[in-house]
Order: C-alpha cells, then sequence, then structure tokens
C-alpha cells in the first residue's frame, strides 16, 4: 500500500482525492459525450452541402442497389457530406431495408435526415408520356422523341398498333419499351373488347375493327358523338356505300401528318388506296391510333337509321337518315362558312352546294 501513497498524505487525503479525480474524469467524459451528441446532431439534422447548380440535386438510385451504393451515389451527387454517416445513419434508424429506388430531387442544403426520409417514403419523380386519341402512328413518334427523359431510337411503330392513353415513363427508359407497353395495351384492350363484340357486324378481323376506329376517332373530337358516327359507318357497311371519309383523303395524301388546309380538288379526285370517296369498304390500314371509346363504339354500335353526317358549325355533326336530308344539311353548313368567311350565303341547288362541300371542306375530324 505504501507505494500507491504519496509521503505523508494520510488515508482521509488519499480517499478526498480519489474522490476528486473520479469528479473530474466523469465530467470530461460528459462534455466529451455532450460534444458528440452535438456533432451528431448538426451531422443528421444541419443543414446539408449546397447544391451544385440550382435549387435542386437529381439523383438516380437504381433498383436493386444496396445501402452502401445508395449513399456512394448520394455523395458523388453532391448531396450528403459522409456516405459512412449515411449508412450508419440508415443501420440505426433502420431505413436501410425501407430505401426506395428511383429519380429524386434533393432541395439544397437539405439536411441528412430529411434526405433519409425522402427516400424512405418514396418522394420521387414522375415523368408522363401522353398519345391523345386518334394521333397517327408519325405524331406518336414526335411524341417520344420530344421526350428528353427517355433514351434510344425507334422507327415510326405501324399504323393503329399503339393504345391512346397517359404512361408513366422512367428517366433512361428506352423509347422502345414504351412503344412495346402502348402495343401491349392495344392489343390486350383489343382482344377484350373482341370478345365482347356484337353478333352480325360487317367486320371480320379485329385489324378491321382498328381500321373503321381510327376514321371514327379522326371523324369527330366529341366523345359522345362516337358511337352515332360508327353506327353510321356500320351501316354503310352493310348496305354496301362507301365510306366517304374526309380524313381518310387527308391520312392518303399526307400519311398520318395534319394537312393544315382544306382538301383540294384533285385529291379528292386522286386515287389512292385511303381515297374511301373511290374505294369499296375499309382502306388496307388504319389511319390513326383509335382508343378505348372508339373501338367500343365500333364493336357494339346502337342501332341507327342515319346514313349521313356533315359539320353543324357547333364542333359536332348533323346526322342524316336520307339523302335529301343530308343535302339540306349540307347547305347549312356551306352558308356557316360562307357566313365566317364573309362571303354571300351559297344560293346554288342543293346538288351543287354538296358537289362543293366535298370539294372543298377539310376532314371534319382533324386535330
Amino acid at each position: 500500500m505504501a507505494l500507491f501513497r504519496r509521503r505523508g498524505e494520510t488515508p482521509e487525503q488519499k480517499k478526498g482525492g480519489l474522490i476528486a479525480g473520479l469528479i473530474g474524469a466523469t465530467a470530461t467524459l460528459s462534455l466529451v459525450a455532450i460534444a458528440g451528441l452535438v456533432w451528431v446532431w448538426s451531422v443528421y439534422w444541419g443543414p446539408g452541402p449546397q447544391a451544385g447548380q440550382g435549387e435542386t440535386t437529381t439523383v438516380i438510385l437504381r433498383s436493386g442497389a444496396g445501402v452502401s451504393e445508395i449513399g456512394a451515389a448520394l455523395h458523388e451527387a453532391g448531396v450528403i457530406r459522409s456516405p459512412d454517416m449515411f449508412r450508419a445513419a440508415a443501420s440505426l434508424s433502420g431505413a436501410d431495408r425501407r430505401l426506395r429506388a428511383g429519380e429524386y430531387e434533393i432541395e439544397s442544403r437539405l439536411s441528412l435526415a430529411g434526405v433519409i426520409d425522402k427516400l424512405v417514403s418514396g418522394e420521387v419523380v414522375r415523368h408522363f408520356v401522353t398519345l391523345p386519341e386518334g394521333r397517327s402512328s408519325t405524331q406518336a413518334w414526335d411524341i417520344l422523341n420530344a421526350e428528353e427523359v427517355l433514351t434510344g431510337e425507334i422507327p415510326i411503330p405501324p399504323e393503329g398498333s399503339l393504345l391512346p392513353e397517359t404512361y408513366e415513363v422512367t428517366r433512361g427508359e428506352t423509347r422502345a419499351e414504351v412503344v412495346r407497353r402502348m402495343q401491349q395495351a392495344h392489343d390486350e384492350l383489343l382482344a377484350e373488347l373482341w370478345a365482347g363484340r356484337a353478333p352480325n357486324l360487317p367486320i371480320d378481323t379485329p385489324e378491321e375493327a382498328v381500321i373503321l376506329a381510327s376514321i371514327v376517332e379522326k371523324e369527330t373530337g366529341l366523345a359522345e358523338e362516337r358511337p352515332q358516327v360508327a353506327a353510321v359507318f356500320i351501316s354503310r357497311l352493310r348496305r354496301g356505300m362507301r365510306l366517304e371519309s374526309d380524313p381518310t383523303i387527308v391520312y392518303g395524301v399526307n400519311g398520318g401528318r395534319p394537312l393544315g388546309r382544306g382538301i383540294r380538288r384533285s385529291e379528292l379526285q386522286r386515287q389512292t388506296p385511303y381515297n374511301t370517296y373511290l374505294i369499296d369498304g375499309l382502306p388496307p390500314t388504319p389511319i390513326a391510333n383509335p382508343g378505348r371509346e372508339a373501338l367500343a363504339a365500333v364493336l357494339n354500335p346502337p342501332e341507327t337509321e342515319y346514313l349521313f353526317f356533315v359539320a353543324d358549325g357547333t364542333g359536332g355533326h348533323a346526322f342524316a337518315r336520307t339523302y335529301d336530308e343530308h343535302l339540306r344539311n349540307v347547305a347549312r353548313w356551306r352558308a356557316i362558312e360562307a357566313r365566317r368567311a364573309g362571303e354571300p350565303a351559297e344560293t346554288a341547288p342543293p346538288e351543287a352546294v354538296l358537289e362543293d362541300a366535298r370539294e372543298d371542306a377539310a376532314g371534319d375530324g382533324e386535330p
């Protein structure tokens, strides 16, 4: 015991010294612990790094990436200061098993806690591509090529093979994959509607249904008119009448792009496989990509006595049962056109009015 006692130190003095030493050590450890907690707080909840450009930084985390890979990607993007701290924080909080892949926009100076919360909640950036009803495959090709988040080159898809719809896409996804999804959705819907089609239709194959539905889609921009327009065309096919659809002329001239003007006399008389004023039955291919409603209207049309229709000046059409009634509707439409152009109303006989309308009118459903 003498070895541990300073010369002349009493037992009471030794005991006091030990207590003072313990108190000092405890105080030192407490200060260290407090400092450590302050540091952890500042790293976890304190402001993160400043964005390199703008107010956000885009980070893409691939599906299947582990916490180490995610931490490295975040650090490389400059949104966290330490991948080791990210891994530790994610593991201690249990978030490492709940991090979600995808594209994220990380706000400038977002805390480490905020970054982890964002990845756990799956606040990913969402991108959508919309193919409207009645657009041709050439126009669909334009839409897909204009979408900057998609990659790769594609040929123009076969006409009528895509289902008009809004599709969610991811950054870096190929255009070919999006086309594949559009075609798969089209095929599945067509199979469903074809299985439930009305009996005794003058349509022999699903492909013919798509052709007729594409014409219906181009003839009217009003959803409520699609069944009636489809019924008129079905009735004309049953009677062996020509469809006489202006949009088919436009397709034969421009191959799927808008004409941007009225149809010329020479184009009305031009012999193409798509000129339904000159050919019997259906054209050889669709003239656009029809949507669900147009396909359903063709495969389950309502009963109708109408055989003709023409624009009525309101965005819709005037339907007629007889040719004479149709001539009167055409005369009214030509008068509306004349008023809009500031010209005198048409005074020619109805037959001449109809002939003029056929020669001068643009496709009613042309977008």
